[in-house]
């Protein structure tokens, strides 16, 4: 038999497993604390259990996160971790120092079917959705990893104090394995994260932002990066779907129920393409009735992508223009470059079941044959 993986169970799943096995409720409490608090993941270290629900439990359960194939540490001390989780899929997990605050970025798939031009990521296709295990594996695996690397024993110092589902993969599109891992990343026994702290980010999946608001509102952050459908349409193929006015007044459902009191819009600045002033005008009036803020992200380039960054001085330009409409406009600095671990860089090593390389080529043979 299979032995069920802790990493998989929120809450309400691991009470129903420690009930199955004839314990007490409150034993499902100190296992988890045991779990995430602690990083513990053999069952003989947890010590404040009786040894026979530690036999029980070895015999049905097993505490397993993704392996770590490569770990790289940028010069900003940026630290990207590439983790197997099988099948031939590896993914990637982004940890961001900063002075008051340690942000972890967490990937909900192996790789993306968004396939947003401007993202690396999503040019490689899309393999699966990652299970619960694997998405919360990724922040258990950091914070233990972290606390070990700086010498921390105590379990109420945290390293990690924001986490952002901004990696690689559209949460949404995954929708149970991201609000179990959701759940769990806000259990006061499991990480204790605040709503405030963990951000969801989103190409657009309108119902499932619906639903979100109901079963787990979290921070949210829109990948907007235009200012009209027929831009949006070409850089975020997902508005086809769900256009600017469909996304936008989901927005505004969603900030009923949001911890935070404002959207965060995320838009990537590219030459000549989104960056203009009258863009910039044309944006302004597209979220006048949307509580806001912007981000705006300098595009990294990737080979293939036939896209420029914009310049620092069209950048701030921009950012000036949403600034003086009385929008909060960040620009955000761009971290871990030097090991492809900036916004968009993540691509990881990922089987493309989708063929998406080959069904680009399929599409392009008959005005191969034209030309020929």
């Amino acid at each position: 038999m299979d032995r069920v993986n802790l990493l998989d169970l929120d809450a309400a799943q691991v009470a129903a497993l420690v009930a199955g096995l004839g314990e007490k409720a409150f034993r499902a409490r100190q296992l988890t604390r045991w779990v995430h608090r602690r990083g513990a993941a053999q069952f003989e270290a947890m010590t404040d259990l009786a040894k026979s629900l530690r036999s029980k439990l070895d015999s049905v359960a097993q505490v397993r996160a993704p392996a770590v194939i490569r770990d790289a540490i940028s010069e900003d001390g940026t630290r990207k971790w590439l983790l197997d989780v099988g099948q031939g899929d590896a993914i990637e997990t982004v940890f961001i120092p900063e002075d008051e605050r340690g942000t972890l970025c967490v990937s909900t798939q192996a790789g993306c079917a968004v396939n947003c031009r401007f993202c690396s990521t999503g040019k490689q296709g899309f393999s699966r959705n990652l299970t619960t295990a694997e998405i919360i594996g990724q922040l258990w695996w950091a914070e233990h990893a972290l606390r070990a690397s700086r010498g921390i024993t105590a379990e109420h110092e945290r390293v990690i104090s924001n986490v952002v589902l901004m990696g690689m993969g559209e949460p949404l599109q995954n929708y149970e394995a991201t609000l179990r891992s959701l759940r769990l990343m806000l259990d006061d026994d499991a990480y204790g994260l605040s709503r405030r702290r963990v951000t969801l980010s989103t190409s657009g999946m309108v119902p499932q932002m619906d639903r979100l608001a109901h079963d787990c509102p979290v921070a949210l952050a829109v990948s907007l990066h235009a200012p009209n459908d027929a831009l949006r349409d070409n850089l975020v193929p997902l508005n086809r779907k769900y256009p600017l006015r469909e996304l936008l007044a989901a927005c505004q459902r969603y900030l009923t129920f949001a911890p935070r009191d404002f959207i965060t819009f995320e838009y990537v600045m590219l030459d000549g393409l989104n960056d203009s002033d009258a863009q910039a005008r044309q944006l302004i009036a597209l979220v006048a009735d949307v509580p806001c803020k912007f981000n705006l992200i300098p595009f990294n380039p990737f080979p293939g992508s036939g896209l420029k960054r914009s310049t620092s001085e069209r950048i701030r330009a921009f950012a000036l223009r949403l600034q003086d409409a009385g929008f909060v406009t960040t620009i955000r600095k761009t971290r871990g470059d030097d090991i492809d671990a900036a916004c968009g860089q993540l691509a990881g090593d990922v089987q493309d079941r989708t063929r998406l390389a080959q069904r680009a080529v399929r599409r392009l043979l008959p005005l191969v044959a034209v030309d020929s």
